[in-house]
């Protein structure tokens, strides 16, 4: 699979060593157009690494398990030193930040495959109980509130047979969307410690925690914050619809 972090690093690496090797005559004078290369693109090639490794990365929507906080075509910005500062390609933190609340959206190493990354809200915290009863959501035996949305902008065929609920979680308010002709299966859950419970915002479409379990913290690659970018062909939505969506 294209890693393009990976192709990142190894360029940044590359162009590095022959810069430095460029400034031994014997060197410069065998490889010139090499190394005068490799001098002029490798600062560019190490901020955009920094940049995306350890301050935002630009990610693509590829499905609809997020409906209605994010359609097919999004392009989001995620804030990678928001839980803390990674390493690129491990993964392994360097410094610690905060730790993910309820409601966050978070992109993740998927925990069965570790080259894949996921997006979802976190739901559960370590040490919680979930309870999952007729689409309804209890955290520790408290019920999360509900309420059918009659306004918005989800075109009909993201929405299609389900509503748009408005769930609150704590503090945390935002849209869902549920299909009543489906239903589902009701289950009860503990998280274990230095793991998160996530789910889709599209509850009876989303491949998530139900399925595979907990996300590991060491997974976690940053918070979801805004949609920079949309393009999709075969969407009624425009550009302009869709960028600079805050997401919550």
């Amino acid at each position: 699979m294209f890693d393009f972090t990976v192709l990142l690093v190894t360029a940044t690496l590359l162009t590095g060593v022959i810069a430095l090797l460029s400034y031994l005559s014997e060197f410069r004078n065998t490889f010139s157009i090499i190394s005068d290369f490799s001098k002029s693109i490798f600062p560019i090639l190490f901020i955009v690494l920094c940049l995306r490794s350890f301050v935002i990365e630009p990610y693509k929507i590829p499905s609809g398990s997020m409906i209605p906080t994010l359609l097919v075509g999004d392009f989001i910005l995620v804030k990678k030193y928001q839980y803390g500062i990674k390493l690129p390609i491990s993964n392994q933190l360097l410094i610690s930040n905060k730790f993910p609340q309820y409601g966050d959206i978070i992109v993740f190493q998927y925990p069965l495959d570790k080259n894949i990354n996921y997006i979802k809200r976190v739901i559960g915290l370590p040490g919680d109980r979930i309870d999952y009863i007729d689409k309804h959501i209890f955290i520790n035996n408290k019920k999360i509130p509900h309420s059918y949305v009659s306004t918005h902008k989800i075109s009909k065929d993201d929405i299609g047979a389900g509503k748009i609920v408005k769930e609150k979680l704590l503090d945390d308010t935002y849209m869902i969307l549920v299909d009543k002709n489906n239903y589902g299966q009701n289950f009860s859950y503990v998280v274990p410690k230095n793991s998160y419970f996530v789910l889709g915002d599209n509850r009876d479409n989303s491949n998530d925690s139900r399925y595979w379990g907990p996300v590991p913290a060491d997974n976690i690659i940053g918070e979801a914050f805004m949609v920079w970018m949309f393009w999709n062909s075969d969407s009624e939505y425009s550009f302009f619809d869709r960028v600079g969506v805050s997401l919550n």
